[in-house]
């Protein structure tokens, strides 16, 4: 085990959320090297841990943990707003080294994937509540959009129905349609076309980019 900063690549299909995660643990420089971000296309770079966003993204056994590895010996750490215990152990038994809440702050992340590169198994405890508010960037935050609804905007604009969308984030189909309202009312619009051609114009379309820091780990 190197006694340097731990080298971490964050995954997710949005150049925003990637970036946002990587400005939020950037004081941290120290102990965790931010050295790739992915959105869109495989990790490539010798890393110890892989930290997946789930925005917009598949969850729990859904996670293709083979495919983000890319053969390497990387640790995969999920970071989500969801909590559920039974969402939790279904990523652990799919081969995750641990599951992180996006209601932490950057310190706690940064503790926490410490204890996975050391070995350690980390989860959120049994009684952990989801997390409404999450760390970081995501699309439509400049329109007062919340995390969750900007989320569900972005599976509507990718085409997914209200279910799917449901069965996706591991809500219900009710606290769906309430993000919809809310968002909606938000960006100024009333049909699902509309909504998709605001997020289409406002960056909630997948990216597919790959950015890679060369530079030397700085000396702390």
């Amino acid at each position: 085990m190197s006694s340097g900063p731990i080298r971490v690549a964050i995954v997710n299909d949005y150049e925003i959320v990637v970036a946002g995660v990587a400005s939020m643990l950037a004081p941290h420089h120290d102990r965790v090297n931010v050295v790739e971000l992915d959105s869109g296309l495989p990790v490539i770079s010798n890393v110890d841990v892989i930290l997946y966003d789930t925005f917009g993204q598949v969850q729990g056994d859904g996670v293709d943990l083979e495919d983000l590895v890319h053969g390497s010996d990387a640790h995969v750490v999920i970071f989500s707003w969801n909590l559920q215990p039974e969402l939790v152990q279904r990523a652990i038994d799919r081969g995750a080294s641990g599951y992180l809440s996006k209601g932490l702050s950057a310190g706690e992340i940064v503790d926490r994937l410490e204890a996975v590169h050391r070995g350690e198994t980390v989860t959120p405890p049994p009684e952990a509540e989801d997390a409404d508010r999450g760390a970081g960037e995501w699309p439509g935050r400049a329109a007062g959009l919340t995390a969750r609804e900007s989320e569900v905007l972005a599976l509507i604009t990718q085409g997914l129905s209200n279910q799917e969308i449901a069965e996706r984030t591991y809500l219900s189909i009710n606290s769906v349609k309430t993000y919809i309202r809310t968002a909606y009312r938000k960006i100024g619009v009333a049909r699902r076309s509309q909504a998709v051609g605001w997020g289409m114009r406002h960056g909630f379309e997948p990216d597919r980019m790959r950015s890679i820091d060369t530079s030397p780990t700085q000396p702390s």
